[in-house]
């Protein structure tokens, strides 16, 4: 399992995953969303902290920089 994120790509799912705990403690969102949001929340953290996606390898995508 090779790293595919990259920092940048990482900071933004921080970010995002931030914002949907924000958004679930504060009661903003409900229902069936709030889950969806839960779900999403917890797999951007996921990604970032392992700094691998597994949907990358798929798309053959990759947001490390290579060394020159």
């Amino acid at each position: 399992m090779t790293a595919n994120i990259g920092t940048v790509d990482r900071v933004i799912r921080f970010v995002l995953a931030f914002v949907a705990i924000i958004l679930l403690i504060t009661g903003r969102v409900h229902g069936a969303l709030a889950v969806i949001v839960g779900i999403v929340g917890i797999a951007l953290l996921i990604t970032a902290f392992i700094k691998f996606c597994p949907l990358y390898p798929l798309l053959k995508i990759s947001t490390v920089k290579k060394a020159k």
